[in-house]
C-alpha cells in the first residue's frame, strides 16, 4: 500500500469518529496511556463487527504503550476502550528485558493487563518459562499461569501446576505437583517459591529431595541449588543407605557433606532395629560418622523380645565401610548407662562393636545381672542371637551376690569370665588369684557358716541363681568359718564395693528421649448435688386390719 492511499484510509475512518464526538458528551479519559500505532502495519480495515467499533490491523503489525512493545501478524484495536486483541506470532516486550510470546493475546492499556494463549513462553535474561495460558499484569510485574508450567534457567529446570513470577523481584511462586530438577537432585513439593537471582528455593510444605548422597525430607525450610545447602525445618531427615538422621532442624551441605539436626534428634539405623536420640546431631556422610548428644543421648536397640537402652552424654556412630556396608560401631563416653530387663550397668567410656554384637566397657565399669554385681577394670559383654552369652571381666575381677538373708556371696581374681543360660549366670571361671567367699545357710533361713577359698584358678557353676559348686583347679585353699567364729573381717574380700545406688532404673536411662506419651488426664467426675437439707418426711406404713 503506498503511503497517499494509507494517508487517505485513515481519514475515511476518522470521518465518523469524528461527527459521532459532535453528537456524544466528551468521554471520561482513559486511565492507561493509549496504545499507539507503529508504523509499518500493511492493511487497515475499520468497522463495526458483533456490534463492537474495531479496527482491524493486517501484517506486521506493531504498538506501543510507554516502554511496552506489542507485535502479532494482526491485531484488532478496540476503538470504544484502549485495549487490543492479536492473532499469530504474538509477541509482548516490557523494557526490553522481559519477552512474552504465544499463538494470541489480549491487552487491556486502562489495566495494564495482558493475556497470552498458545505456546506460551516468557523469556528474561535468567529464565525461560513455558506454559499454556498465562496472565500478566504490567503495573504488578506479576505474572501468573494455572494450566501448568515448565521452568528452565541454565542449571535447573522447574514444572508445577500454578505458579505466579514477580520480574522485577525475579522470585517465582509455584504450587501442585511441583518438581525441581538440579544437575545433583530431584525436588519434589507442593509448594515452592524460587528465587531466579539467588537460586534459592524455599518450601512451604511437605517436601522430598531425591540425590546422589541420598534422599533428604523437611516440610518447611530452604535449598540453595548453586551452594547445595539446605536449611530445613520440621520433621527434616537425611537419609543415607545405611541411617536415617532426623530432627526439628537440619542443616546439610552437600559439598561438604555434612548434616547437622538439632531439636528431638534421631538416628534410626534402616538394617536393624536400632535407633539413637538427642538434642543435637552432626553426620559425617564421606566418614560414614554421625555424633549424638545433649541432654542425655539414647540408643536403642530392640532384639527379640528384649530391648537394650544405653545412654550417655556422648554417642557416636561409624557406618560399615563399602562395599560390604555390614553393621557399624556406636561409641559412647562420659556417665554412661545401660538398662535391659536381665543387665543394668554403668561406666564412663563404652564401644558397641555391632558386627559382632560385642559390647566393651572401660574406666570403672559396673554390671548387675538379678541379684549379682560385677566390677573390672575393663569388661565386655558378648551376645548372641540377641542374648547375653558371656561376660568377660579383665584386672580387678570382682562378683558379688546378694543372698535371700543380704548377705554378700562374693568372688574375686586378676580376670574373670561368666556364663549364661536363658539369663542368669550358669557358670563363672576366675583366672589368676581367685578367692571366694560363700555363706552356707539352713533352709534359706539361718547361717551355718562361710565357705572361704583360695586357688590360682577357680570355677563356679550355678542353678537358679545359686551355687552349686566350686572347683578347684591350681593349689586350692579353703576353710569353713562356723557362725560362733565369725569376725567382721571375715564377711568381706579386700576391695569389696557393693553399689546399689549406682545400679541405674529403666526411667533414668531412658531420660526424656524415649519418655511414654503423658496420658491424658481424666475430667473430674461432677460431684452429685448435696440431699436437700430439709429430708421428707418417712410414710408410715399402711397397717392392715387383721381378721378375727
Amino acid at each position: 500500500m503506498s503511503p497517499s492511499k494509507y494517508i487517505f484510509l485513515l481519514c475515511l475512518l476518522l470521518v465518523p469518529l469524528l461527527g459521532q464526538a459532535q453528537k456524544r458528551p466528551a468521554p471520561t479519559l482513559a486511565k492507561g496511556q493509549p496504545i499507539e500505532l507503529l508504523p509499518g502495519t500493511r492493511e487497515l480495515i475499520g468497522g463495526t463487527f458483533n456490534g463492537v467499533e474495531i479496527r482491524k490491523l493486517l501484517g506486521n503489525v506493531s504498538m506501543r504503550q510507554g516502554t511496552t512493545l506489542l507485535y502479532a501478524d494482526s491485531m484488532y484495536q478496540y476503538i470504544g476502550r484502549n485495549a487490543i486483541e492479536a492473532f499469530s506470532n504474538v509477541r509482548i516486550v516490557q523494557n526490553d528485558t522481559i519477552t512474552i510470546t504465544g499463538d494470541r493475546g489480549t491487552y487491556d492499556g486502562d489495566t495494564r493487563k495482558a493475556r497470552m494463549v498458545g505456546n506460551v513462553t516468557l523469556r528474561d535474561p535468567r529464565m525461560t518459562l513455558t506454559t499454556q495460558v498465562l496472565d500478566y499484569d504490567l503495573t504488578t510485574s506479576l505474572a501468573y499461569y494455572s494450566t501448568g508450567g515448565h521452568l528452565q534457567d541454565p542449571e535447573n529446570t522447574l514444572d508445577s501446576q500454578l505458579g505466579y513470577y514477580n520480574t522485577v523481584s525475579k522470585v517465582f511462586s509455584f504450587k501442585r505437583n511441583v518438581k525441581l530438577v538440579t544437575p545433583e537432585n530431584t525436588i519434589d513439593t507442593d509448594t515452592l517459591q524460587y528465587n531466579t537471582i539467588s537460586k534459592i528455593a524455599y518450601f512451604y510444605g511437605p517436601t522430598r529431595i531425591k540425590g546422589k548422597q541420598g534422599n533428604l525430607y523437611a516440610e518447611n525450610g530452604n535449598y540453595n541449588t548453586a551452594t547445595k545447602i539446605s536449611n530445613f525445618a520440621r520433621n527434616a531427615k537425611i537419609e543415607t543407605p545405611n541411617y536415617l538422621l532426623g530432627g526439628d532442624k537440619l542443616y546439610y551441605d552437600e559439598a561438604r557433606q555434612y548434616g547437622l539436626a538439632t531439636g528431638h534428634v534421631s538416628m534410626t539405623s534402616k538394617k536393624d532395629n536400632l535407633e539413637i536420640r538427642g538434642d543435637v546431631g552432626r553426620y559425617w556422610r564421606g566418614q560414614g560418622r554421625a555424633k549424638v548428644y545433649g541432654s542425655r543421648a539414647v540408643m536403642r536397640n530392640i532384639s527379640d523380645k528384649d530391648t537394650l537402652y544405653l545412654a550417655a552424654d556422648t554417642l557416636v556412630s561409624l557406618e560399615g565401610r563399602p562395599p560390604l556396608n555390614k553393621a557399624g560401631v556406636i561409641y559412647a563416653y562420659r556417665k554412661v548407662q545401660i538398662f535391659r530387663a536381665d543387665l543394668q550397668g554403668r561406666a564412663d567410656s563404652l564401644t558397641y562393636d555391632r558386627q559382632d554384637s560385642i559390647i566393651y566397657l572401660s574406666h570403672d565399669p559396673v554390671l548387675w545381672n538379678l541379684s549379682n554385681q560385677l566390677t573390672a577394670d575393663s569388661m565386655e559383654i558378648r551376645q548372641r542371637r540377641g542374648k547375653i552369652d558371656q561376660m568377660r571381666l579383665y584386672g580387678h575381677a570382682f562378683s558379688i551376690g546378694e543372698d535371700t538373708l543380704k548377705n554378700y556371696n562374693q568372688v574375686k581374681g586378676r580376670n574373670m569370665v561368666a556364663y549364661f543360660g536363658e539369663k542368669a549366670i550358669k557358670k563363672i571361671d576366675v583366672l589368676g588369684n581367685a578367692e571366694s567367699l560363700y555363706y552356707a545357710l539352713e533352709g534359706d533361713t539361718a547361717v551355718s557358716g562361710i565357705n572361704k577359698s583360695l586357688s590360682a584358678t577357680m570355677a563356679l557353676r550355678f542353678a537358679e541363681s545359686k551355687l552349686q559348686t566350686i572347683s578347684f583347679l591350681t593349689n586350692p585353699e579353703a576353710r569353713f568359718i562356723p557362725p560362733s567364729e565369725l569376725k567382721a573381717e571375715d564377711s568381706r574380700l579386700k576391695d569389696f564395693r557393693w553399689r546399689p545406688t549406682d545400679r541405674p532404673t529403666r526411667r533414668q536411662v531412658l531420660g526424656k528421649h524415649f519418655a511414654a506419651p503423658a496420658k491424658p488426664r481424666k475430667k473430674p467426675t461432677p460431684k452429685k448435688k448435696a440431699a436437700s437439707a430439709r429430708k421428707t418426711p418417712a410414710k408410715k406404713p399402711v397397717t392392715k386390719p387383721s381378721k378375727k
